[in-house]
């Protein structure tokens, strides 16, 4: 356990010193272009429409699917 609580503490200083080099290298305002939006929102759609053709095809042959 002990092992484990030292290798958590390293990550964590590993951590911090990772963001305060981001920091210092300058400053991000973290804004999402509009295009990162627009293909976040494709992919999210395309996702659920495959989601639900799946969806339809296994209801529609549901019985003959129970044999397999």
């Amino acid at each position: 356990m002990r092992k484990l609580t030292v290798r958590m503490s390293g990550a964590g200083q590993w951590l911090r010193g990772r963001i305060e080099r981001g920091r210092a290298q300058g400053e991000d305002r973290g804004d999402i272009s509009i295009t990162t939006v627009i293909i976040w929102v494709a992919a999210v759609a395309g996702a659920l429409l495959i989601a639900g053709t799946i969806a339809v095809v296994v209801s529609k042959y549901n019985g003959m699917l129970t044999g397999i």
